[in-house]
């Protein structure tokens, strides 16, 4: 075979065609093997089509990045620390405040050394108690013993984070039951925005700020100006992710057990609801047609409390493992709460347990079995000259390549030749969500030792990230079946995995809807196909 000299010349055949004649193929599609031929034949320097149009919603920049972070830790510290309560009454006096191992160092090393992008600090808790010197308050580490008065939990916390590479967000409780002027709209608000103000000015970039919807049952009634709070925050910290149950950044997912929906989109329709007057079930599924970006945290704590108590001791690493696959594993950020003890300290039995959590999630996912796979595709965007949307693409890490079909195809398959068989049960998915959220429902299936083609396990939607446990298998042919989709779909990172641990629970949970009801409204866009069409 010979190419002419504006092509890669050969003398003699190439040994992908020896390859080809000497080995047992399944029965995939002729076209599809040639299109496997012709990805490495064809010149790269074809003309190249353009990338598919967006589709909206769009997350914004910092949206983008929080949700690239994977997980958050949270940290509930303060005067509850000491007076062994979860909801103080604003009333303990300031000197129960007293660490006497105060580490910032210690929280931060531990985040970074467990894989958390992020870490988020009490500030103010209910009980009105601020871990910062503020000039509104009495009711501050100025007024306790520690350091003399002269301590600043923040401003440690923020010195280790900046020297660790480690994000920093703060929570600002809205109920504070120690503060008077709770109950004034005007001037507790004011009081609000004036201590916020301090937190994103002294304590230098802030990427998360959490507001709390809490409050007891029988307490002042407050409102809450959240369209001033929202405003001054993006003003000081533009970069900023602000979290409520209805954003505007990102929403509470409706539960504090971290766990998402099977289904959950990052599409929301914030009309019609109030920050503490949401549908659980909304908040925790999405809606594939909200106009909205709204992704969700999944909040949980290592302990059943949210503070620390020396009766409580952590769940299990195995226990995170599954909360991990509810929770990033649905397309949601992890917030991970850690409380410090009385001392200011992580305790060794919490830390032990995030080592093994950390050592589990390596051991499973350090390593790609797929990484040497041969894919191939029902088709790609630009034909099979332009390797811009290779199907090749969802084998490198990351969400900025991708596999893009073609244009008006009725059938979006991923071929997937392992070139031996493999045992695994864990398959991982990623969508490039700069381009929107399209993925409705897919499946994976598999090619038996007998030659049947079976289908493994089926999926809703993927986001940002998607993890699917199911029996182990051994096999060495597989096919990703895009089902349906708001357009054509992309498909950025494709991974299977071995997990030995984990407790197989991974089905869609009573409370998600397995499809939508309104699905026949993206006919145009959403196309079945069959095992018959494929094989």
């Amino acid at each position: 075979m010979k190419l002419n000299k504006s092509s890669r010349s050969w003398s003699k055949p190439h040994n992908l065609f020896i390859k080809i004649s000497t080995c047992r193929l399944p029965n995939f599609p002729i076209q599809i093997i040639l299109l496997g031929l012709c990805h490495f034949l064809l010149p790269a320097s074809c003309s190249r089509k353009p990338p598919p149009l967006p589709i909206l919603p769009l997350p914004t920049a910092f949206q983008l990045q929080w949700q690239l972070g994977d997980m958050a830790l949270f940290f509930h510290f303060g005067t509850n620390t000491f007076t062994d309560s979860e909801w103080g009454s604003g009333h303990a006096h300031p000197s129960v405040f007293s660490p006497t191992k105060l580490n910032t160092s210690q929280w931060i090393r531990v985040a970074k050394d467990s894989g958390f992008s992020t870490v988020i600090l009490t500030a103010k808790h209910h009980d009105g108690f601020c871990l910062w010197p503020s000039d509104y308050t009495d009711y501050s580490v100025r007024s306790s013993n520690w350091k003399n008065g002269n301590g600043d939990v923040l401003a440690e916390l923020s010195a280790a984070a900046k020297d660790a590479g480690v994000g920093l967000g703060i929570y600002l409780s809205p109920w504070d039951r120690h503060e008077t002027s709770y109950g004034d709209t005007l001037q507790y608000n004011e009081f609000y925005l004036a201590q916020m103000t301090e937190l994103l000015t002294r304590y230098g970039e802030i990427t998360d700020v959490f507001l709390d919807g809490a409050k007891g049952e029988g307490e002042k009634d407050m409102k809450y100006l959240y369209d001033s709070w929202n405003s001054l925050i993006h003003e000081l910290q533009p970069g900023a992710s602000i979290f409520s149950d209805l954003g505007p950044d990102t929403r509470w997912v409706g539960d504090e057990d971290g766990s998402a929906g099977f289904t959950c989109w990052s599409l929301y329709n914030k009309t019609g609801f109030e920050i503490g007057d949401i549908d659980l079930r909304y908040n925790s599924e999405g809606d594939p047609f909200g106009p909205d970006w709204l992704p969700a945290t999944c909040d949980v704590s290592i302990r059943p409390g949210w503070f620390w108590h020396a009766s409580e001791v952590p769940m299990s690493a195995t226990s995170l493992l599954e909360i991990y696959y509810k929770s990033v594993g649905r397309n949601c950020k992890l917030l991970l709460n850690v409380p410090p003890n009385s001392s200011g300290l992580i305790s060794d039995e919490d830390i032990q347990v995030l080592q093994e959590f950390t050592e589990l999630r390596r051991s499973i996912f350090s390593h790609n079995l797929a990484i040497n796979a041969v894919i191939n595709a029902s088709s790609i965007r630009g034909g099979i000259q332009d390797t811009h949307f290779s199907p090749f693409n969802v084998l490198k890490e990351g969400i900025y390549t991708y596999w893009a079909p073609g244009e008006n195809q009725y059938k979006w398959i991923l071929y997937i030749n392992l070139q031996e068989l493999v045992s695994f049960n864990v398959l991982q998915l990623q969508e490039p969500i700069h381009m929107g959220q399209r993925v409705i429902e897919f499946h994976l299936e598999a090619l038996t030792q007998d030659g049947v083609w079976t289908r493994v396990v089926n999926g809703t939607t993927i986001g940002y990230k998607r993890l699917l446990l199911f029996p182990k298998l051994k096999s060495q042919y597989l096919k990703l079946v895009v089902d349906k989709s708001r357009a054509d779909p992309l498909i950025s990172y494709l991974g299977i995995y071995t997990d030995s641990v984990t407790i197989l629970r991974d089905t869609p949970d009573k409370k998600s809807r397995a499809s939508f009801n309104r699905s026949q409204v993206l006919q145009t866009t959403t196309h079945n196909s069959s095992l018959r069409d494929v094989v």
